[in-house]
C-alpha cells in the first residue's frame, strides 16, 4: 500500500460486455515480506505493465444502470527491485456509478509468474473512476433513428466531400434521369389513354350491340310477350351468353293513355315478364335488373291529351334495355 495515487489505467468498452484495458501501477513490498523464496530486508519498488479482457457480468445477470460487476483476464510484466518477470493475470471487481460519468472502482487482481518459483501476487485497488463517450442507452426506436441520422450524416458529408469534382457528372446524371422519368411517365400515360380508349370502344360496342336489337313492344294493355318479341329477346341471350360479364337494367314504358298509377303497374308488369324470359331461357337473374317506368319516358308527342295514331301510341308500349355493368 501506498500514501499516494499509485494506479492508472484506461480501457474500452463495448455493448456486448467485452472490455479492453492497459494497466500501469506502483506498489511497494515491506521488509520481512517473502519475495522469490527470500525474506525481504528493505524497501523494494514493485512497477507492473499489464493488460487485461474484461466481461460485464451484467449481461448474464440483467443491467442495474449503477452497479456493473466483472471479471477479467490478461498479462503484464512487472519489476520488482528490478527484476523483471511476466506473470498471468485473472480476477474480479466492480464500478458502482454516482452519475453518468463518475464512479468508483473496486478491484482485485490475482498474479502469477510464468518463471517458476516467482512470488504469487494479490493486488487489490480502489479508484476514482471516470468514463467518457458515454451514449445513455435507447430504446430500439431511438437506436433506429439515431443510425438513421448518422447514415444520413455520413452521406451528406461524403457528398460534400465530393460535390465539387463531380457537379457536373451529377447535373448530367440527374437529367439523363429526368429524360427516362419523362420517357416512363408518357409511356404510361400512353397506355393509360390506349386503354380507356380500347375501354371506351368496347363499351361503345356493346352498347351499339344492344341498341341494333332493337326493344321489345307490347299491345295495348297487355304485358304478354308477342313472337316478335320473343324473338328480339333470344338475340339478348344470345349476346349475354356470349358476354357473360354483362349486366343489363330492362326498363319497361306504357304510351299515355291510363291513369299513373295503372300505367305504374303495368309497365312492371312488362318488366317482370322481360326478365323472366330471359332468367327461362338461362340468363342468370343476378345479371339483370328491372323498372317499371309508367309513362314518364315518352318517346314522341302522345301525352295526355294529344291525339295520336296506334303506331305512334305503340311505340310507348316498350321494353328497352342498357348497359350497367361489363
Amino acid at each position: 500500500m501506498v500514501p499516494y495515487p499509485s494506479r492508472l489505467s484506461i480501457g474500452r468498452f463495448y455493448d456486448n460486455g467485452l472490455g479492453i484495458e492497459a494497466i500501469g501501477s506502483y506498489n511497494r513490498y515491506k521488509v520481512g515480506k517473502l519475495v522469490d523464496g527470500e525474506i525481504n530486508d528493505g524497501l523494494r519498488e514493485y512497477f507492473a505493465f499489464d493488460g487485461k479482457v474484461s466481461y460485464d457480468l451484467n449481461k448474464v445477470v440483467g443491467e442495474t444502470a449503477w452497479f456493473d460487476p466483472y471479471i477479467h483476464a490478461g498479462g503484464g510484466y512487472s519489476s520488482i527491485g528490478g527484476l523483471g518477470r511476466t506473470t498471468f493475470n485473472t480476477g474480479f471487481g466492480f464500478n458502482t456509478w454516482f452519475s453518468d460519468k463518475w464512479g468508483l472502482n473496486l478491484n482485485t487482481m490475482g498474479k502469477w509468474g510464468i518463471k517458476e518459483g516467482a512470488t504469487k501476487q494479490l493486488q487489490h485497488s480502489a479508484a476514482v473512476v471516470y468514463r467518457f463517450g458515454v451514449e445513455k442507452g435507447l430504446t430500439k426506436k431511438g437506436a433506429a433513428k439515431l443510425a438513421l441520422i448518422q447514415g444520413m450524416e455520413k452521406e451528406l458529408q461524403r457528398v460534400a466531400d465530393s460535390i465539387q469534382l463531380a457537379q457536373d457528372l451529377e447535373k448530367e446524371k440527374l437529367a439523363i434521369e429526368e429524360a427516362l422519368r419523362q420517357k416512363e411517365a408518357d409511356r404510361l400515360a400512353a397506355d393509360e389513354k390506349a386503354r380507356l380508349e380500347a375501354e371506351k370502344n368496347r363499351v361503345r360496342a356493346l352498347e351499339n350491340a344492344i341498341e341494333d336489337m332493337g326493344k321489345v313492344y307490347f299491345a295495348l294493355n297487355s304485358s304478354y310477350l308477342s313472337r316478335d318479341s320473343k324473338t328480339v329477346l333470344d338475340k339478348m341471350v344470345l349476346f349475354l351468353n356470349t358476354n357473360p360479364s354483362v349486366h343489363i337494367e330492362i326498363g319497361s314504358h306504357t304510351d299515355s293513355r291510363g291513369t299513373d298509377e295503372y300505367n305504374k303497374w303495368l309497365s312492371g308488369r312488362r318488366a317482370a315478364r322481360t326478365t323472366e324470359y330471359l332468367v327461362a331461357s338461362g340468363i342468370a337473374a343476378e345479371r339483370l335488373t328491372e323498372q317499371g317506368q309508367g309513362e314518364e319516358h315518352l318517346t314522341n308527342h302522345c301525352v295526355d291529351g294529344v291525339r295520336c295514331t296506334e303506331s305512334e301510341h305503340r311505340a310507348n308500349r316498350r321494353s328497352e334495355f342498357s348497359l350497367v355493368k361489363y
